[in-house]
């Protein structure tokens, strides 16, 4: 089965985040039996692995991670609001093959706390308690399944469509392995949704139509009794239908790392539920082969450039901002990362101060581009006021206004000269005296 490179994201810490693709690693030590996935790293949301991740896929029941996100975003409180169950949501369920509650299902007129119901949702899978929280929460499944997809608006989820809050089959209800893990940190940041699906089983309180039962979770990951147990998964949200296949999304945590990774139509070979395994291998490989580093410094300049006014510095220092520090494999480190600068110009004037964004770094790794680091300032330059009031004095008189002034000048003076010259002319031609020839008589009277 072929598999795809690593995509690297990096979300520079401080002051500026960037996402980045990167690596051209594989898990390539066992086989992948699911046809879209990927691992990530949610605390700076790296993805150290993926494949498929914006291939449109079937989500199943990990639609209700959005159900129960819509739910518990409107009750205000769990332990006093009761769900009841109609029997249009009945109809609804009917001959869909979904999970019900307590085996037999909810029965019309059924009341549930709001608690017992999220945690039906959530542990049990149960597609006749969605539809109850649909009515409830919403005042119509209709409407219910708009703030589901207002909700996924909301979050960038541009790969998500809902039609149903169970995640029944629909050619319309579609998702991302990439929206599945933004969904799950999402959702998994969200105390009484993480703390659900951390269970292995849950014991229900009564309702008017049940006695209080013991079910367990979907999650066979989580069990202990399994034989698919991980000791280091968390949480996580099963899901499958016959178009969608086995669906997980899991969160794994060990050595101070956490990890969440999404599995989607994982196949079910010779009995063995491939949607755990390959997520467990995911957790293994990313746990001993990654780390979290800092392998560019802040600190340290990476380049320089040309300084005016400065009376100190000619050269002005640059580094990278926030240094780079991400998830990277274990054999990584500064020798291994080279960048390509870009600077916003090919010369800086001062007054500077140090963290001023002055160009970009492409970052790369293993060949290929993990990301764009800002380039700042590497310290604060003060200004000579000479040479200020020096640059000041060229600007203006080099300025556009004050060439054209230079022009109207040059325009008056010429003007002027003209005139003057024309005036000279004329007062000439006034002072001439008209000559007028002697008669011969005249002539010779003078030589007398």
């Amino acid at each position: 089965m072929k598999k795809t490179l690593i995509s690297l994201v990096l979300i520079i810490v401080l002051l500026v985040s960037s996402g980045i693709t990167a690596g051209a690693f594989n898990i390539n030590n066992y086989e992948m039996h699911h046809d879209a996935g990927l691992i990530a790293y949610p605390e700076n949301d790296t993805i150290i692995y993926s494949k498929n991740a914006d291939q449109k896929m079937y989500p199943a029941s990990i639609a209700k991670l959005m159900t129960a996100i819509v739910m518990v975003e409107n009750i205000d409180n769990f332990d006093t609001e009761y769900i009841t169950y109609s029997k249009e949501a009945m109809d609804k369920i009917l001959g869909t093959g979904s999970a019900v509650y307590a085996g037999d299902g909810l029965k019309i007129g059924e009341k549930m706390k709001a608690s017992e119901a999220l945690a039906a949702l959530l542990i049990t899978s149960s597609g006749d308690v969605a539809y109850a929280i649909s009515e409830h929460v919403g005042g119509s499944t209709e409407n219910f399944v708009k703030m589901m997809n207002d909700k996924a608006k909301d979050m960038g989820l541009t790969g998500t469509n809902y039609t149903n809050p169970v995640g029944l089959h629909d050619d319309n209800l579609y998702t991302t392995a990439r929206d599945i893990y933004y969904l799950a940190k999402y959702a998994f940041s969200i105390d009484k949704i993480k703390s659900l699906l951390s269970h292995t089983a849950y014991t229900f309180e009564a309702t008017n139509f049940h006695d209080s039962i013991t079910l367990p979770a979907s999650n066979l990951m989580i069990n202990p009794n399994s034989n698919v147990y991980y000791r280091y998964a968390v949480c996580g949200k099963t899901g499958f239908t016959s178009k969608a296949g086995r669906c997980l999304v899991s969160m794994a945590e060990y050595g101070g790392y956490t990890y969440i990774a999404v599995v989607l139509d994982a196949k079910t070979i010779n009995g063995t539920r491939n949607e755990f395994v390959d997520t467990a291998n995911m957790f293994r490989w990313a746990f001993n082969n990654f780390e979290y580093k800092s392998v560019l410094d802040a600190s340290t300049p990476v380049t320089e450039a040309p300084l005016h006014l400065s009376g100190e510095y000619d050269h002005l220092p640059i580094c990278f901002e926030g240094g780079l520090k991400t998830i990277l494999p274990k054999e990584a480190d500064s020798s291994t990362i080279e960048y390509k600068i870009t600077l916003n110009s090919e010369e800086y004037y001062a007054p500077v101060n140090k963290g001023d964004v002055v160009g970009k770094a492409e970052i790369f790794y293993a060949e290929e581009q993990i990301g764009t680091l800002n380039l700042v300032a590497g310290q604060t330059i003060k200004a000579s006021p000479l040479l200020v009031f020096l640059d000041s004095a060229k600007t203006f008189l080099t300025s556009l206004p004050m060439k054209i002034l230079y022009v109207a000048l040059a325009l008056v003076i010429v003007i002027f000269v003209a005139s003057v010259i024309i005036l000279n002319k004329g007062k000439k031609q006034k002072r001439r005296v008209k000559y007028i020839p002697l008669s011969k008589e005249e002539r010779d009277d003078l030589r007398k």
